[in-house]
């Protein structure tokens, strides 16, 4: 599934064509993704200039003149695609066009149908069942360590699992969830409540380096992910840990391997002598 710097990846794509462009049309094909896309999905929409691109979490928001947001959210397999000259004509996987008044069409497509295609306001975003129960943005000003060490205050279950917790930090993944620990030297098995103020700080500031790191990369391409104009994500590359099972920690001379084992039904890559 992609995770937030996948998303923000899309975002800043797609803001270079879709700001203060106006929607000529807007084409549906499939009107059920995750669930039902609104029956006045294009009606809302088809002549309403989009004014700002934002992100919240793993949700792309695209807010129009009037105050109407499309809350869009990729699924496990996602992807929107820019097409500058006229698109090609639309596969089985293809559920949704945006077309602006330049001629620009970004296509929306879902092989599996996880994703999703919602409206909501500018007044009413808090309050959507999507996001009213989201944590700070770990790239935003309201994340810091202080936030964090209050979030695992008291929590018995593993670091990791909590961190997976959308309420604690909103949109980190398994992905970014395994190299921040690595970075912070904290294992996964580590409970959260005994994240102390100094590892917290320490835990804070690796999320926020592994998760810039990865924006400026373009994301991390491990099936799905492709920016808008066809580009992958190259943090793959730098990935320290997640999927290097058996292979040499690449930051200590521990002379351990990378272990993997699974944590909630998920695959946790970890150095156990470097992380504590």
């Amino acid at each position: 599934m992609p995770e937030l710097p996948e998303v923000e990846t899309v975002r800043r794509g797609l803001e270079t064509v879709l700001h203060n462009a106006r929607l000529a049309n807007v084409v549906l094909r499939r009107r059920t993704l995750r669930v039902p896309i609104p029956d006045d999905f294009e009606t809302r929409l088809i002549g309403q200039k989009i004014v700002r691109l934002g992100r919240r979490a793993k949700y792309l928001l695209i807010e129009m003149e009037d105050g109407t947001v499309i809350i869009a959210h990729l699924g496990m397999s996602g992807r929107m695609k820019i097409h500058r000259g006229p698109a090609d004509a639309p596969g089985p996987h293809d559920h949704a066009d945006f077309v602006t008044e330049d001629g620009v069409t970004v296509r929306f497509t879902d092989p599996r149908r996880f994703g999703l295609l919602l409206l909501s306001s500018v007044d009413e975003i808090d309050q959507h069942k999507l996001m009213r129960d989201l944590g700070p943005d770990p790239l935003s000003n309201e994340f810091n360590a202080i936030v964090l060490a209050d979030a695992l205050m008291g929590r018995a279950t593993p670091l990791k699992a909590a961190l997976l917790d959308q309420k604690t930090v909103a949109g980190l993944g398994n992905i970014y969830v395994c190299e921040s620990l690595y970075r912070a030297g904290l294992s996964p098995r580590r409970l959260a409540r005994t994240v102390n103020a100094k590892k917290a700080e320490a835990l804070a500031a690796a999320i926020r380096a592994v998760l810039t790191d990865a924006v400026a990369a373009g994301g991390t391409t491990l099936r799905d992910h492709i920016s808008p104009d066809g580009e992958l994500g190259y943090f793959t590359q730098s990935l320290t840990v997640y999927g290097r099972e058996g292979e040499a920690c690449p930051g200590c001379d521990c002379g351990k391997a990378i272990r993997r084992i699974v944590q909630s039904g998920r695959s946790t890559f970890y150095c156990p002598a470097r992380q504590r």
